[in-house]
């Protein structure tokens, strides 16, 4: 089981969002530049984040990206589920044919700790990350740049 590019590049993005949400929307080039993502994938990233109503975009000049909702209220489980990425520790993506078309004898272990990850990535908010200690000297490292 992997966590690929598009969901790590995904959360961290919407931290950065999170990090750096003002009165004005973010400018994709400034959390591009910020977090070392091309600008086109986060354009990507950005538009299944805006179908799965987790952000705001607005256009124009001083447009860019809002949260659409308050930090405690968006969950890191569901910025990952919204760039269609699946966390799955089974090796038949859940489909229960892992072993010669049927079930191995790890499958539960491996089920049961996919579930555990979702439930864990459910309880971890926006703002529980941006309130950590750690991120937050990152962002003060990213910004004195």
């Amino acid at each position: 089981m992997r966590l690929t590019t598009r969901g790590r590049y995904a959360v961290a993005a919407m931290l950065d969002l999170a990090m750096h949400k003002e009165d004005a929307p973010i400018n994709l080039a400034d959390i591009a530049k910020r977090q070392g993502i091309s600008r086109g994938y986060l354009e990507q990233l950005f538009s299944k984040l805006r179908k799965n109503n987790l952000v705001n975009s607005s256009r124009g000049p001083g447009g860019g990206y809002s949260l659409s909702r308050n930090m405690q209220d968006i969950n890191v489980a569901e910025i990952i589920g919204a760039v269609n990425e699946s966390i799955d520790a089974t090796s038949c993506n859940g489909a229960g044919n892992c072993h010669k078309g049927d079930l191995c004898l790890t499958h539960h272990l491996w089920d049961d700790l996919s579930t555990q990850i979702h439930v864990f990535l459910c309880s971890v908010s926006l703002d529980s990350l941006v309130h950590k200690n750690d991120i937050r000297l990152i962002n003060l490292q990213t910004n004195s740049c």
